[in-house]
């Protein structure tokens, strides 16, 4: 009774293998989608688009849990809109990963004894060129094994010339509007990669450092500050303190000698500085910290570079030509030389940025370079989700986006690399300088240079939505696609990415905005809920699971996981599960196929349909609707876990095995039986589909003849509901669930038959007799029939005799002995409940233990009573 009847089958249904093999068809299965077009999408259809661009994945990197993760999700919303009949475009392709890149390329020359200075810069981009040829793109081949559904045709790469073009044209769109600018200000520089980075490319963690309290000034005139960089105060300018502050009202306004030189610095009140941390007085290093620069600034201080670009210190005088850390504590020793050193802390445990590349201590240091003014930018992306344009999911999660675009400083877009879209400025001889647009032809001539740093590799990625559909072009593809439907990124890249793509979107296409939703999932974290990394033991390759388990295996755990805006814990526990699952959905198929499950003709009309028929129809198209709303609600861990219990639970569980009387009685019962079990097998595939696609493919083209179930229609909810056939299976379940339990409690085998008396007048069971006979094992009740246990059970008997199943005084002194040690268990919590001393001195925690402990000896008690009045006297 669902939407969408299914082609005919073969006149001779293959069999299936007897056990379900994925390494033997996923592969297979993979090329012959890609070799039929199934995920190419067309600019010139009729249909509705739906659009998914892939957050690029970096040209140096390989497959792990979280791009799994994502691409598992975002497969599943492409593949169930292509078959709800959208023209479904999931656009792959790669970032050129600046530093990391060019780092694997360095390290390349390192070992042939060279460096990049040595080819010079344009043999060395040829060379990065050539290694991402040979090396790049690891990852496009483990998207393949995972079963993404993307349009290959459309692959991009961020420094393909296309985006180039697009990356040039924007730039100098922004130069024109007086949104980009060249100026000096604290970056985040790498010592080791020579590069200014991004936020995100600086990984904090605690470090044991010191700290020092230092005395500046001389006499009545005095004042202490405290530092974990002792190295920087050959850069102060001036010692900060608030206003308001009694302590240093006769300081404000004064100069004070700066240990170690021969300069005095200025005493500044800043309303910056809390006076309730440390002594109240911060030093001042404007070039070397931003907090500083931002009081610079306010006061007009100067601000002095004392470190290179490598961390050495460049002040004339002792520490001259000394590294950072060897500077900070040769200076430290020289200060305790002359008394200044009021107190040491060490160590000092405290959060220190690291490059995410070489690990190396982040300097904050000066530097001229460019700058987006991202104030305009940054109004127009939190416009464009407060007004409704753009929605985020969940919606709690646009706290963090406002508290992103609300608040952003001006973004640094200039690295001192050699790959990577080269800034397209040039500087004249007498101090010109000519942004170029990817039409124009750059100034020539004796003198002009071009720019030699390169643009942030995230500058081209936030054009990824548009830049990708052909823009600066008003191509068919951006006419089709954009604004893509759905952004699905992880939370922890709102303001790297997502932020950006925003404010370029929304600048590049007058107001359109990139996307109409963002959708924003958690982390994937161990099974611990710890967040897993190479350096730590944690650490897993979802390839190692999709060899051991299959690709499937691995989406569907990935999914059943994913809560919007949540992290995922995962263990291989639950791969194997998921991979139990698989084969259940396999074994399923295999007994319906087996037994002529069918999806030929119509179904039969409801009245010649049994009430399991018509119970299952019934839950069928209400799981359809559930999964639907799930679906539109980015829920994917509850459609996950309805499919889940529905499949196994509902069809495999009850379904199939309740229908197995139906077979072997034959009949016209038996043939509507076949075409349910088809239709509920058919439409069940094709649900499971989009998070399961391999195994599906396999199931549902064997049982239907169909093409694929990639271009299958998604099922429809007819409407059909039989609300007195589940209420009848709902019976019908409680019985055999109550009497299955009691045999467990006897010790009875599952296997072993016992004669039984039913009971069943009066009920809407008497049709059930047989399955219910069969299920329990409970044979007709023959001469000398004695009942020793009567079940009442919604309305109906069931009645045992299990004289000669069980030895009766064995059980009942098994079954005392474990009264016993319940009723001591009891007697023992409640003695230390009761003991007032205890409670008073014993933790929350282990008292909540105790209680626990009370209520599940109570729960055991009566169990076992129960079980004991149940056995037969004598």
């Amino acid at each position: 009774m669902t939407e969408n009847a299914q082609q005919q089958p073969p006149a001779n249904t293959p069999e299936l293998p007897t056990q379900y093999a994925p390494a033997e068809v996923e592969g297979k299965l993979y090329e012959r989608w890609v070799e039929r077009g199934y995920f190419g999408a067309d600019a010139k259809s009729e249909k509705p688009p739906y659009t998914i661009v892939i957050p690029p994945p970096n040209v140096t990197g390989s497959l792990h849990l979280g791009h799994a993760f994502q691409h598992t999700l975002m497969d599943a919303l492409t593949r169930r809109k292509r078959m709800q009949g959208y023209e479904s475009l999931w656009l792959p392709g790669m970032d050129h990963a600046g530093i990391a890149t060019q780092n694997k390329v360095e390290q390349q020359l390192g070992d042939e004894g060279k460096s990049r200075h040595d080819l010079g810069r344009e043999e060395f981009v040829s060379r990065v060129w050539q290694w991402k040829e040979e090396y790049g793109g690891r990852i496009l081949g483990q998207m393949r094994r995972l079963g993404d559904g993307v349009d290959w045709s459309r692959e991009r790469f961020t420094m393909d010339e296309g985006l180039s073009h697009a990356v040039q044209t924007i730039f100098k769109k922004l130069y024109d509007d007086e949104l980009i600018y060249r100026a000096e200000r604290i970056i985040n520089w790498c010592p080791r990669c020579l590069t200014a980075i991004s936020d995100i490319e600086v990984e904090y963690q605690d470090d044991d450092g010191e700290l020092v309290s230092i005395k500046y000034g001389e006499g009545e005139e005095t004042l202490v500050v405290a530092t974990t960089r002792a190295e920087t105060m050959l850069g102060d300018t001036a010692v900060a303190v608030h206003p308001e502050d009694e302590r240093y009202q006769h300081l404000i306004g004064k100069r004070i000698k700066l240990p170690l030189t021969d300069r005095t610095i200025p005493v500044v009140a800043d309303t910056h500085v809390d006076p309730e941390f440390g002594t109240g007085a911060v030093k001042v290093t404007p070039a070397h910290d931003p907090n500083d620069f931002e009081i610079g600034q306010r006061h007009g201080l100067e601000s002095l570079t004392v470190m290179d670009e490598r961390g050495v210190i460049t002040v004339h005088g002792p520490f001259q030509g000394l590294d950072r850390f060897e500077a900070r504590s040769t200076i430290v020793a020289a200060l305790r030389e002359q008394g200044r050193i009021v107190a040491e802390k060490r160590p000092y445990v405290h959060s220190v940025g690291h490059c995410s590349r070489c690990k190396t201590t982040i300097e904050p240091r000066l530097s001229l370079q460019w700058w987006v003014k991202v104030g305009p930018l940054a109004q127009a992306a939190g416009d464009a989700v407060r007004d409704g344009r753009v929605e985020i999911h969940p919606k709690e999660m646009s706290k963090r986006y406002f508290d992103w675009v609300d608040n952003m400083h001006d973004w640094c877009i200039s690295r001192q690399l050699w790959w990577g879209h080269r800034i397209p400025v040039w500087y004249g001889p007498n101090g010109e300088v000519v942004c170029v647009g990817p039409d124009e032809q750059p100034p020539s001539g004796d003198g002009w240079t071009q720019d030699t740093d390169v643009l942030d590799t995230w500058f081209s990625s936030g054009l990824w939505p548009f830049s990708t559909l052909g823009w600066p072009e008003r191509t068919p593809d951006l006419e089709k696609f954009y604004p893509t439907d759905v952004l699905l990124t992880g939370h922890d890249i709102i303001f790297f990415w997502v932020a950006r793509m925003m404010m370029f979107g929304l600048y590049a296409m007058d107001g359109e905005a990139p996307f109409k939703t963002i959708a924003l999932t958690g982390l994937v974290r161990d099974e611990h809920g710890k967040k897993m990394s190479k350096s730590n033991p944690n650490s897993v390759d979802p390839l190692d699971w999709m060899d051991a388990y299959g690709s499937d295996a691995v989406r569907f755990t990935l999914a059943r996981g994913a809560n919007p805006g949540a992290d995922v814990p995962i263990g291989e526990d639950w791969v194997q599960a998921s991979r139990n699952f698989a084969n259940k959905i396999w074994n399923a198929t295999r007994f319906a196929l087996m037994n002529g499950a069918t999806v030929e003709g119509p179904l039969p009309d409801p009245s010649a349909m049994s009430a399991t028929d018509r119970w299952i129809l019934s839950r069928l198209n209400e799981t359809v609707a559930e999964v639907d709303a799930f679906y539109d609600d980015f829920q994917f861990a509850k459609l996950s876990d309805s499919l889940y219990h529905f499949a196994w639970d509902e069809v495999f569980d009850w379904y199939v095995e309740l229908s197995k009387t139906t077979f072997n009685a034959g009949g016209a019962a038996a043939e509507a039986s076949k075409r349910v079990l088809g239709e509920v097998l058919d439409v069940t595939l094709r649900l499971l589909h989009p998070i399961v696609p391999f195994v599906t493919e396999t199931l549902w083209t064997t049982l239907t003849g169909g093409e694929s179930v990639v271009i299958a229609d998604w099922p429809g909810d007819s409407g059909f509901r039989d609300a007195a056939a589940e209420r009848e299976i709902e019976t019908l379940q409680q019985v055999i669930t109550e009497v299955r339990r009691f045999r467990a409690d006897q010790g009875l085998q599952p296997g072993q038959r016992v004669p039984a008396r039913l009971t069943l007048d009066g009920t809407a069971l008497a049709p059930h007799e047989a399955a219910i006979r069969q299920l329990l094992r409970l044979q007709p009740e023959g001469e000398g029939f004695a009942a020793t246990a009567t079940l009442p059970v919604a309305g109906a008997q069931v009645a045992l005799d299990l004289s000669g199943t069980i030895d009766v005084a064995a059980e009942r002194k098994r079954l005392a002995k474990d009264l016993a040690a319940a009723q001591k268990e009891r007697q023992q919590a409640e003695a230390k409940l009761g003991n007032e001393a205890f409670l008073a001195k014993a933790p929350e925690q282990v008292v909540d233990k105790i209680r626990t402990r009370l209520t599940k000896a109570g729960e055991d008690i009566a169990r076992i009573q129960a079980q004991l009045e149940r056995l037969p006297q004598g």
